[in-house]
């Protein structure tokens, strides 16, 4: 069996059981425990589909329910999967399909305003009450900062807000832009604690009424205000820039005009910091089943291609920070709050919707652990003077 020689080739650290739709069962790698875990394909297709494109068809196969596991979990097969593949490509195969659809979804890749409220509605727009079941109390959905691997998701949540409002450097009476305001807990956040006035944009109808009616909860309205708008289509001036989790969705084509913009809304001495997560691999294609599945028009790049539109922009980067471990550790606990709460998704949902997304969170839970996926701060000015010299005032 093709996909067999494949797989022993691949899984030099621990294994598992394979067993096709035939029935028959090969032993891959060396697993380590006396009841290994068993992976059964339950289609004849998988065998082939498979070693061809496993970035796709896993995930599709695990979903749907033709492909099962036993005697472990999927967070602990794809543990072994991703401790063994790190931060390469799986198979000369599928890194050839995904040149071939990611050179597609390049040329066709037109994040334009339309079709970039479209890609956010996707996800952000499902449920509210879905968000709610495995996010922290304040909602939020980006990588959160550990001082400490014992930190609850609510104190590096709340350790991550404090750590940008000290890399802003705000001051009192400020004017600052939260471009992708989420559910408003960052600008909230910044209004309540540094007395400036902050404007949030996002492009989700939900988190524009959610965020409006938690400025007015909090008695904040007058200090912040939640715009349902593309950053595009802004022309004012800031003191302050913030994005977190936002530049995922750019798009590769927009990085330019993205950072172009920045550069014009932001004030001379002003100071922006944007939040993404990234590669720290050269440049490639997306996840297959990610881009199809959860975040369509979704990109997270490497360094390399984020340097030269900053400094065609005009844009000094004057500090980068990147975390590693941090989302890692995040998409742990949201999985495992998103897998205690399964009857009610299930409710809510279907089978089919719950192994999505449990795919979906495990998946990228081994890729910020094993592979290539890391967050990067970068603090960025017009001039030299605008930061101060060390980093005393973050920590």
């Amino acid at each position: 069996m093709k996909l067999a020689n494949f797989l022993n080739n691949l899984f030099k650290q621990d294994g598992f059981v394979l067993v096709d739709a035939n029935y028959k069962k090969y032993v891959i790698g060396k697993p380590i425990k006396e009841k290994p875990i068993t992976i059964k394909l339950l289609d004849k297709k998988l065998n082939y589909k498979l070693l061809i494109n496993p970035d796709l068809y896993f995930g599709e196969a695990y979903t749907d329910g033709s492909l099962i596991i036993e005697n472990g979990t999927l967070t602990e097969f794809l543990d072994i999967t991703f401790k063994n593949i790190g931060r390469g490509d799986i198979n000369i195969y599928g890194k050839i399909l995904n040149k071939i659809n990611g050179t597609y979804r390049y040329l066709t890749n037109f994040n334009k305003i339309v079709k970039s409220k479209k890609n956010v509605s996707h996800h952000y727009d499902i449920s509210e009450k879905l968000y709610d079941l495995f996010l922290d109390s304040n909602r939020q959905y980006s990588c959160a900062y550990f001082k400490n691997e014992e930190d609850t998701l609510e104190q590096a949540q709340n350790n991550k807000i404090d750590h940008i409002i000290k890399k802003l450097n705000i001051k009192p009476n400020q004017k600052i832009l939260d471009i992708g305001s989420g559910w408003g807990t960052l600008a909230l956040a910044i209004a309540n604690k540094t007395k400036a006035s902050v404007i949030g944009i996002t492009l989700s109808e939900n988190q524009h009424q959610y965020s409006n009616n938690k400025a007015k909860e909090m008695n904040l309205s007058n200090q912040v205000e939640f715009k349902l708008i593309d950053y595009r289509e802004l022309n004012e001036k800031f003191d302050r820039i913030v994005s977190v989790g936002m530049f995922e969705h750019v798009g590769r084509k927009f990085y330019k005009t993205y950072f172009s913009q920045v550069s014009k809304l932001l004030k001379d001495k002003g100071i922006a910091l944007i939040h993404t997560i990234g590669s720290s691999n050269p440049p490639r294609d997306p996840q297959p089943w990610i881009t199809k599945y959860i975040f369509p028009g979704g990109y997270t790049p490497s360094l390399s291609e984020l340097a030269k539109p900053i400094e065609n922009s005009g844009l000094i980067i004057s500090d980068i920070e990147v975390l590693r471990m941090h989302y890692a550790h995040t998409l742990r606990h949201w999985k495992k709050r998103f897998l205690s709460k399964k009857d009610t998704v299930l409710n809510m949902f279907d089978e089919k919707f719950y192994r999505m997304w449990e795919f979906y969170l495990a998946s990228c839970e081994m890729a910020f652990k094993w592979g290539d996926q890391v967050v990067f701060q970068l603090q960025l000015s017009k001039d030299n003077i605008s930061v101060p010299n060390t980093r005393d005032y973050i920590y």
